[in-house]
């Protein structure tokens, strides 16, 4: 299923994508006209929750809906698939990806500085921007926020303390089963979908906090910050999660292209590592970290007030945003 949350008539529903994306089923209203209880469709965290019972009837529901439960997708506004995640964890699984931007951090971070050899002297000589040892004997990851999450062809507010903005291409894991000590082989059954993630950065206050080695703090964290969408794809309809094509493009013209087939880490790795000793609940998203070449640091190319980016990956769909600079 390709599943939506969207907002028609002033209401917000859970629907599913059909007709090649052209139409959606109001699975709540699909439910009431076939007689049956819809409290598993009225938010898509109810319908995660509701376990496979709920998905199958989600998926029944939507082979043959009433008329009535049917309608365009251009009356709707998509919302993020999930408006309000449990949690919401971004690692970083793209090797390529870290290593061009720990060289492009140091250009960054010299470029603002008074005077940008002497900085970039020092930073290259402070070994904090080599890929360290750790990152590949963990999958590390920091917590994101789940209160500044929007979804397609939402605006993006540039923050005022930022001169570079930026966008990340990243795909996510949506996690279906709550679980504790989730074996590696297990892992895979507590994926319920994928989704598109474009994680906007504010490089250069990044560049900045981030020297206290805790975390990008407010160059990551603004309202609408943590893009999803625009539908969670269930699992059983993307037969290899580790071969899809990956790109961005800003007003029309491609910036980044990559492949799942890339990650260093894969998601069945991220959830055994992070459920040990610690119970993941069924709405959690997991993210993957950016495609090697898939944000503009590593390009040194950076957003303008009013431009345009989609972000494209392979049997999901297109995640688009435009970005405003802060009045």
């Amino acid at each position: 299923m390709r599943l939506v949350t969207c907002e028609k008539d002033g209401r917000k529903l859970v629907g599913v994508w059909i007709d090649g994306d052209r139409h959606i089923v109001d699975l709540a209203l699909a439910a009431r006209l076939a007689g049956e209880a819809d409290a598993a469709f009225t938010d898509m965290q109810n319908l995660i929750e509701g376990g496979e019972r709920a998905w199958d009837s989600a998926r029944r529901l939507a082979e043959n809906p009433a008329d009535e439960a049917v309608f365009e997708t251009a009356v709707a506004r998509l919302l993020s698939p999930l408006p309000r995640p449990v949690q919401v964890r971004d690692f970083l699984c793209f090797e390529d990806h870290l290593i061009n931007a720990f060289a492009a951090a140091i250009e960054v971070r010299a470029s603002i500085a008074d005077d940008p050899a002497a900085k970039r002297a020092e930073l290259e000589a402070s070994g904090m921007f080599t890929v360290p040892k750790v990152w590949y004997e963990r999958p590390i990851y920091y917590t994101s926020s789940s209160t500044t999450v929007c979804g397609t062809d939402t605006d993006v507010i540039w923050p005022a303390y930022s001169n570079l903005m930026d966008y990340e291409l990243e795909f996510a894991a949506v996690i279906g089963k709550t679980g504790k000590n989730i074996s590696h082989a297990e892992a895979r059954d507590h994926i319920f979908g994928y989704t598109i993630f474009n994680d906007f950065s504010a490089r250069d206050e990044q560049m900045i906090v981030m020297e206290g080695k805790l975390g990008p703090g407010k160059g990551k964290e603004f309202d609408n910050a943590n893009v999803f969408g625009p539908c969670i794809v269930t699992a059983d309809e993307i037969p290899d999660a580790y071969a899809l094509a990956m790109r961005a493009r800003v007003n029309g013209e491609q910036w980044s292209s990559g492949t799942s087939a890339s990650m260093h880490y894969r998601f069945e790795d991220l959830i055994a590592y992070t459920s040990r000793a610690q119970t993941l609940y069924a709405g959690e998203i997991f993210c993957s970290g950016t495609v090697g070449t898939g944000c503009g640091v590593e390009l040194q190319k950076f957003l303008k007030s009013g431009d345009v980016v989609e972000l494209d990956v392979e049997n999901i769909g297109v995640l688009r945003n435009r970005v405003l600079r802060e009045a």
